[in-house]
């Protein structure tokens, strides 16, 4: 196991400030720092997408205003993602900006999510500007499949980029989506190579967002079959572990790692969602699979004080959803219309 998910996930020094109409306390704020990505994985986006415009992107100081008040109004944990947050230009600035959270106390985390294709160049500085950790997604250990699956990766450069995020000191945990056609009979490989590395690891249920070409109905595989299959061979223990998002961590005793799951459509995990995401448009959406959408752009740019920007916050958030409702039917258009890209991994 790696150091953080052998210990508790740091717990806030106070009663978070945002808690939407179910009375659930909001202290996680997920920020895409751009819809671009230097991938094109198969179940994420379409092979040809057509990206948004420069104007219509926050800038590094509109994106740090935002953030930072979530922060003033409790947010203690932050996860830059994308697209691929690390091809964004000036990312590093950006980072530095928000690392004075970390400095301050206000925030407890400030960390990432990447495809990895870039973590070799930027893995020291990351480390040096307060990143602990880092999600990577990686699919396959085939670098054929890889190939295959990304529309053209190269899995010995995201390995690289592992393999100097482990170097610079940061903790990494292997995000895997789980695809019935594809990799279904490689996830016990995948975990067995994560826990030799001192990684962690969580499976991904595949969830039916924007227009991609391929139908995701035959690509989707329930966990708690593939949990069934692991138990058959494996000793899998539940860990109270949290890291203040959607998993359920086990710890299996053969390989002494932890193993997450998410389960967004065999076992939602709404009833304690603490999490908002804030899209690289200055969208604020407050349910992964539901189409709800608060403007904070529009807010931002007429000139709002920071005192207009938490009251258009605070009514997203009491607007908050009880739950999302995915579902995958062949055929069907997918739940919400946004990509993954677009809202933020």
């Amino acid at each position: 196991m790696t150091p953080y998910d052998a210990s508790p996930a740091p717990q806030s020094r106070h009663a978070p400030a945002l808690t939407d109409g179910l009375g659930r306390g909001v202290t996680y704020l997920r920020v895409s720092v751009t819809d671009r990505c230097d991938l094109r994985c198969v179940y994420c986006m379409a092979e040809h997408m057509t990206f948004l415009p420069k104007a219509q992107v926050l800038t590094l100081e509109e994106l740090d205003r935002v953030a930072s008040v979530f922060v003033d109004l409790g947010v203690r944990k932050i996860r830059l993602t994308g697209g691929e947050p690390l091809v964004r230009k000036g990312v590093l600035t950006l980072i530095e900006r928000l690392s004075r959270h970390l400095a301050s106390g206000a925030l407890d985390e400030l960390t990432l999510t990447t495809n990895g294709t870039q973590l070799a160049a930027f893995a020291p500085e990351l480390a040096r500007l307060g990143i602990r950790r880092v999600n990577v997604s990686m699919d396959t250990l085939d670098p054929e499949r890889f190939r295959r699956l990304t529309r053209g990766g190269d899995l010995a450069q995201v390995q690289a980029g592992i393999a100097a995020a482990r170097e610079a000191g940061l903790a990494v945990k292997i995000n895997a989506v789980a695809l019935a056609r594809d990799n279904a009979t490689e996830i016990p490989d995948l975990i067995a190579w994560a826990h030799a590395r001192g990684y962690g690891i969580t499976l991904i249920e595949t969830m039916p967002m924007g227009e991609v070409d391929e139908d995701r109905t035959d690509q989707f595989l329930s966990l708690a079959d593939v949990r069934r299959d692991l138990e058959s061979y494996w000793t899998l223990r539940d860990l109270p572990l949290s890291t203040g998002g959607p998993a359920r961590y086990v710890e299996i005793a053969e390989t002494g790692g932890s193993l997450g799951f998410i389960t967004p459509m065999s076992h939602n995990f709404c009833e304690g969602c603490n999490r908002v995401r804030l899209t690289c448009t200055g969208t604020l959406h407050t349910c992964l699979g539901q189409e709800d959408a608060t403007d904070l752009r529009t807010v931002l740019r007429a000139g709002a004080d920071d005192a207009g920007l938490v009251e258009a916050i605070a009514g997203g958030i009491r607007a908050k959803p009880k739950g999302h409702d995915f579902r995958i039917d062949r055929g069907a258009a997918p739940s919400v219309s946004r990509h993954m890209s677009t809202t933020g991994g």
